[in-house]
């Protein structure tokens, strides 16, 4: 069976900050906080959203967020646009975008989420209401509900919570630390998944597939100038990303091909430089 995932996440085309007496700025350009960065970095944020299927994965929608409507809001219009998929399909995501009504829309879609959530986020082992932060150090490594897990060539102790959670009446909830930083605070990370019959493996496999949007990103920044762009009217960029968007199609579409955005990329460039080359013979 194919399984269709859905992926979300945003990025920052960064900009010159113009002075304050410049007559005609970029148009939507602000100030956005940079996780990359970890700091605030002026220019254009963009969500994107990708679908992946079957080895092929393609960015489905590239919105500029222009603070006029929130960058959930943006998603579940997408979400709402969407067809029911066939088979099972997954809504994956970082901790920005686990919000209980996005969550909820995708599920009226047929979609399952998993995502990771921010360590402040409610749950009630044992009947008690508590942050998943304040309930981590009570974890043990002997522990019943632990186990040691390989995503990648990396290993991590993994606390597996079924039940409600602010939110939702039955979800999964993974409380996880890297293997040889177990119990401390700064290393621990928490995850979500709506779908309750997986174990804690397939879980942080599945939501390894949502580092895939982030490669999107920066092979756009590095291969099709995302960030380089010079044009100022909004109407403009956002057509440029469309632009965008369908050269990244074409890539990992062609023949020859199908699925590799890079071995596409090069076979272009191939064709590019060859006719280049063609025309100053004939013009010799």
């Amino acid at each position: 069976m194919n399984i269709l995932d859905l992926r979300v996440d945003d990025t920052i085309a960064s900009h010159t900050a113009p002075s304050s007496q410049a007559l005609h700025p970029i148009e939507a350009a602000y100030y956005h906080m940079s996780h990359l960065k970890k700091c605030h970095d002026y220019g254009h944020q963009a969500v994107g959203v990708m679908l992946s299927c079957n080895g092929l994965s393609l960015n489905y929608a590239m919105v500029l967020y222009d603070k006029s409507r929130s960058k959930i809001e943006i998603v579940r219009r997408i979400a709402q646009e969407l067809p029911v998929p066939p088979n099972a399909a997954y809504f994956l995501c970082d901790s920005w975008y686990t919000s209980s009504e996005l969550m909820a829309v995708f599920a009226q879609k047929g979609f399952q989420t998993i995502g990771a959530l921010r360590t402040n986020r409610i749950i009630y082992p044992n009947q008690i209401r508590q942050q998943a932060k304040a309930f981590a150090p009570a974890i043990r490594k002997d522990d019943p509900n632990v186990s040691l897990v390989t995503v990648g060539k990396r290993r991590y102790y993994v606390y597996r919570y079924q039940g409600k959670m602010n939110g939702h009446k039955d979800a999964v909830v993974l409380l996880s630390y890297p293997e040889k930083s177990f119990g401390e605070a700064r290393a621990l990370r928490v995850f979500i998944s709506t779908h309750t019959e997986l174990a804690a493996q397939e879980i942080l496999n599945i939501y390894a597939k949502r580092r895939n949007i982030e490669v999107f990103f920066r092979r756009c920044k590095q291969k099709l100038a995302f960030d380089k762009c010079q044009l100022r009217k909004k109407q403009g960029i956002t057509r440029m990303w469309l632009i965008l968007s369908f050269i990244y199609f074409l890539c990992c579409t062609v023949s020859r091909c199908v699925g590799s955005f890079d071995e596409g990329y090069n076979y272009f460039r191939n064709c590019v430089l060859q006719e280049i080359f063609a025309q100053n013979a004939l013009s010799m």
